[in-house]
């Protein structure tokens, strides 16, 4: 076999030994949302405004045990959903999940991504959640997704970051070594990681790392064996990161995780250096952040899109007015109280006029016909749009 093909082979024997990720099967859809695997909400991140059509389709590609592909048939009621992996072992697994929790409208295919031209058709949405990163090859991997990806389509990609799994790669390393010729006997090298953690002293930098942000799923033998005895793992950095992307040839429409690449969050104390960071160009930006706060950055998630991808800020005052808006799909506790649940489960208080507005969308009336009679203005209505809470579809 080609080493592309020994690597495939070895991923294989992981996850048919550790089908992954080794959440539990359910009789009902699973609980809660996750706003990057609803088309809509997914759209309006990246374009700023409603998607025209629901009736998608939807590639879950290297969908594994199919926790992230339930979620994406159950919160995608109208979209054709397929699946693929290399495993069988863990698409024996993601069938049965779904036909449990009634996810009916998907198809799987014991398929890599290299073979995904095998696929009919062109995809709406792909999503790749933790795949690229353990091939052989992630470029043709990218490469041979987006060439499934439909003009105007988006990609949700998630890859680990190289600076915040720096103690991970430590480990690594050193089961390997304890291995040796055992390397590749996974029961094995997750016993021999047990070993290493319960015999480390207290204070050992790569056991606090551990308790402090991993242990818990890493209960699991399924989780411990992805995170320390993989036999294919690439981590990136920002730069690496858009050597990756740019091979994609398509546009990069932003990270899913905004929050963490704000600078201000780390330097807000020092005026003077935000100023000189708007020298930068937004690369720059980037890996000035993860320089600063390596430990936030373990991956990196974030949308790309085949063009023409068209954005809206809705920063004319009339076209905001003449749109109909709606409140996502994905915010929880609205409908009760002013304080709620917002896309990303973080809790949030509008105000009274902002509330006003929102109970006040029903999918068929303007901004401009919402607004009369109530205190709300719109720079209330582009809060609530940029915060998620609210998509606008452009009359």
């Amino acid at each position: 076999m080609s080493d592309s093909q020994t690597i495939s082979a070895a991923v294989a024997k992981l996850y048919n030994t550790y089908p992954f990720p080794p959440e539990p099967l359910l009789d009902e859809p699973p609980p809660g949302y996750n706003w990057r695997w609803n088309w809509l909400t997914a759209y309006n991140f990246c374009t700023g405004q409603k998607p025209s059509h629901h009736n998608v389709r939807i590639l879950d590609a290297g969908c594994g045990t199919g926790v992230g592909t339930e979620y994406l048939v159950h919160l995608n009621p109208n979209a054709a959903v397929v699946g693929i992996d290399l495993s069988a072992g863990a698409l024996a697994v993601a069938q049965e999940r779904c036909q449990k929790s009634g996810a009916t409208g998907v198809e799987f295919h014991h398929l890599s991504l290299f073979d995904a031209e095998q696929l009919p058709g062109e995809f709406d949405l792909i999503n790749c959640v933790g795949v690229l990163h353990h091939t052989p090859d992630p470029i043709r991997g990218i490469q041979a997704l987006a060439k499934k990806l439909s003009p105007g389509g988006i990609m949700h990609i998630f890859v680990y970051g190289e600076l915040g799994r720096w103690e991970i790669k430590l480990m690594q390393e050193a089961i390997a070594l304890l291995q040796g010729d055992k390397r590749g006997d996974y029961t094995d090298g997750v016993a021999v990681g047990r070993q290493l953690f319960a015999a480390l002293p207290e204070d050992n930098r790569l056991r606090n790392r551990e308790e402090e942000r991993w242990s818990w799923e890493n209960q699991r033998d399924g989780y411990f064996a992805d995170m320390y005895v993989h036999p294919q793992e690439i981590d990136y950095n920002i730069n690496t990161l858009f050597e990756l992307i740019d091979a994609s040839e398509l546009e990069f429409l932003g990270f899913s995780n905004p929050q963490i690449w704000n600078l201000e969050r780390l330097i807000s104390k020092a005026p003077e250096l935000i100023e000189r960071s708007q020298n930068l160009s937004d690369r720059q930006l980037y890996r000035l952040i993860e320089l600063l706060d390596p430990p936030a950055i373990t991956h990196y998630e974030f949308f790309l899109g085949r063009s023409p991808i068209t954005r809206e800020d809705w920063a004319s005052d009339a076209k905001l007015l003449s749109a109909i808006p709606e409140p996502s799909p994905c915010i929880q506790g609205w409908r009760d109280s002013q304080q709620f649940f917002n896309h990303d489960y973080q809790i949030v208080r509008l105000n009274d006029a902002e509330w006003q507005f929102l109970r006040a969308c029903d999918e068929n009336q303007t901004v401009n016909q919402i607004l009369q009679g109530m205190e709300a203005s719109l720079e209330d209505v582009r809060s609530l749009q940029k915060q998620q809470i609210i998509l606008l579809t452009a009359t």
